[in-house]
């Protein structure tokens, strides 16, 4: 698939433009609290944008790092993009980062790639095509019980103390950074679940969520409800889980009794 081979090649020139300032010298400037951008951010979205856009022109754009245009709403099908999901733990020079790059038609993902060059890791999906880490197929694990499960979970939603409430039902967690990076790992079977318990950007999810979905999961938000995209506010609302279905509906409902 022609989308596929050219966002393999997005994200891999991304990576090597990240690797340069990895664990170096460069600009780092805040958009906003607590949300910083870098020179890497920036050179690596320029990078993708040049590559989907000189294949696809008539494709729409949405990325975290380019000023939003409501043209894209008028697109039957739009890119998202991260050029990295996981800037501040870029920064701290950890290696929990990734590339995101997805493409939507009808406001589902039609392509996912995740790209961790720290680690040599390349995560990716298309629809009805199965998921795969580095060419070798993989696949979302199931469990029997909560109390055995284990999750994929914030750094910050742990340092920020939002996640007691579910310590007592679940067995482990695991705190990790990058939204993207955590839904790549959740479709290698590392962990039974990804939640979060904050509101998260389209860019951040987009393509986990296939790469997920291939990999025998599935994405939902707190009202049990697949995600939709390229809508006109990229924000989506704070609870958003990833999982095998079986149990994932008890841990939906588990949080929807904290919040009550």
């Amino acid at each position: 698939m022609q989308e596929l081979k050219v966002a393999l090649q997005a994200a891999k020139s991304a990576g090597e433009i990240i690797m340069k300032y990895y664990r170096s010298n460069y600009e780092v400037k805040d958009k906003s609290p607590n949300n910083p951008v870098t020179t890497a951010d920036l050179e690596a979205n320029k990078k993708i944008q040049e590559i989907i856009m000189e294949n696809f022109p008539d494709d729409g754009w949405l990325s975290e790092e380019t000023k939003d245009s409501s043209e894209r709403l008028t697109k039957p099908r739009v890119w998202i993009i991260d050029p990295i999901d996981g800037t501040q733990e870029f920064i701290e020079g950890l290696s929990q980062f990734a590339v995101s790059i997805a493409l939507v038609e009808n406001s589902r993902p039609i392509v996912g790639v995740l790209h961790n060059p720290a680690t040599n890791e390349v995560f990716n999906a298309v629809s009805n095509g199965g998921a795969f880490c580095n060419g070798v197929p993989i696949e979302c694990i199931d469990c029997d019980d909560l109390k055995q499960a284990s999750a994929l979970v914030s750094r910050t939603e742990k340092r920020k103390g939002m996640l007691e409430g579910f310590a007592p039902i679940l067995g482990d967690l695991h705190y990790v950074g990058s939204v993207a990076y955590k839904l790549g790992r959740l479709a290698t079977g590392t962990s039974n679940f990804y939640f979060t318990v904050q509101p998260k950007n389209e860019w951040d999810i987009c393509a986990g969520d296939i790469i997920v979905r291939e990999a025998g999961g599935i994405v939902l938000d707190k009202n049990f409800q697949t995600i939709n995209y390229n809508q006109r506010n990229p924000k989506k609302p704070a609870g958003i889980f990833a999982g095998k279905p079986k149990l994932l509906r008890k841990l939906i409902e588990h949080y929807n009794k904290l919040q009550n």
